[in-house]
């Protein structure tokens, strides 16, 4: 098999694709938001659309500038129970293991992670695994960042390895938008698709949560790359937020639930957009975004329609049921306070794009005391 190197570009004066105007418009926003991309992605672009959603998603633009949310909108900072490691739920642990991605998508909820001031990721994973190893409630642990799949193959070996030797862990994740962004990183690399093969079982199974937020993402590569996943042991499944301008259109998304279950990937989460600084122009309100997802899922099989519509809050992930008739039905679909299950109906005005916005809201939950050392970043 030949190999395909992807070339990556931390430079936006080296996208050639881009007019001299145009990088110079951009220099701003790459001086405030970092700026990674690769070849392969690039090549997936339509250059005469200047709304071409996948330039949308990793190209900047002056919108970003915009003011608007924070840097932290789920209060992650509260969920340090050491440097590199959250424990937000119960069964749950993340360990935050890289600060590059791929790609850097412009919707990120994590820019902060990208900045020179901000050191969250943590490369001696030590106390993150000794935590977990001391918390027999936790199940299952997310490599996240970051792009997990980003991190050598020998490196996820050791941390891979340092998990399966704690025997309460049943489900490791790997938290990536690698198969879309570089799929061959994926599939030309044997040594990556034999760890997975050794320690992805019947019992403890690997999960890899990708991030596919258009269905023109899924190419021939991509798919090679799902394939390649599948035979090892993997199991894949997808989550995207509904962002305007890239993918806020029920075809789109109807096509992108058909695709991901025809390449057998489980369609997980539709998430709403979070509140991050740099994402004004991203965001929809609650109303549309519902209504689009319903819209999208009317289109597809059964397995499409497994898809949870879900804000990932600070007080947890609150999945959106209904919204109509000026009120929204929630319920807490994981949660902080243990409150699973815990069911809302709140009004909506037609204005509102996050819980917080919904009057009322605040009665149902409380924000969290701070159970880490770390500094807030807010």
């Amino acid at each position: 098999m030949q190999v395909q190197k992807v070339r990556y570009i931390t430079d936006i004066n080296k996208v050639a694709m881009l007019s001299e105007t145009e990088k110079e418009k951009l220099k701003e926003i790459t001086g405030k938001f970092a700026f990674r991309v690769n070849d392969y992605y690039l090549s997936l672009i339509d250059w005469d659309d200047p709304g071409d959603p996948i330039r949308r998603l990793v190209i900047p633009s002056e919108g970003e500038l915009e003011e608007y949310g924070c840097w932290d909108a789920s209060d992650e900072g509260m969920n340090y129970v050491v440097p590199g490691c959250q424990h937000k739920y119960r069964t749950t642990a993340l360990l935050i293991v890289s600060e590059v991605c791929g790609a850097y998508c412009r919707y990120c909820f994590r820019k902060r992670l990208f900045r020179n001031d901000v050191k969250e990721a943590q490369t001696d994973v030590a106390p993150g695994l000794e935590y977990i190893r001391n918390h027999p409630e936790i199940n299952n642990v997310l490599l996240t960042g970051g792009d997990s799949l980003i991190l050598s193959t020998s490196k996820l070996r050791f941390i891979i390895e340092s998990l399966r030797s704690i025997d309460h862990v049943k489900i490791i994740r790997l938290g990536s938008k690698i198969p879309v962004f570089n799929p061959m990183r994926i599939y030309q690399d044997e040594e990556l698709l034999e760890l997975i093969r050794t320690y992805s079982s019947e019992d403890k199974r690997i999960y890899v949560m990708a991030h596919i937020n258009h269905p023109r993402e899924i190419t021939p590569e991509a798919k090679q790359a799902f394939r390649a996943l599948h035979n090892a042991g993997a199991i894949v499944v997808n989550q995207t937020p509904v962002l305007k301008g890239i993918n806020d259109d029920p075809a789109v998304l109807g096509e992108l639930l058909d695709r991901l279950s025809w390449a057998g990937v489980t369609p997980y989460y539709f998430f709403v957009n979070r509140p991050i600084a740099g994402n004004r122009e991203f965001v929809l309100p609650l109303e549309r975004v519902y209504n689009i997802v319903e819209e999208a899922k009317a289109r597809t099989s059964g397995l499409g329609k497994r898809v949870r519509l879900s804000m990932s809050h600070s007080s947890g992930k609150i999945e959106i049921l209904a919204i109509e008739d000026g009120k929204a039905y929630l319920k807490y679909h994981q949660s902080r306070a243990q409150e699973y299950g815990k069911f809302m109906i709140l009004e909506c005005p037609p204005d509102a794009e996050w819980f917080d916005d919904l009057p009322g809201s605040e009665k149902h939950w409380t924000h969290p005391a701070s159970t880490s050392q770390i500094p807030q970043l807010l």
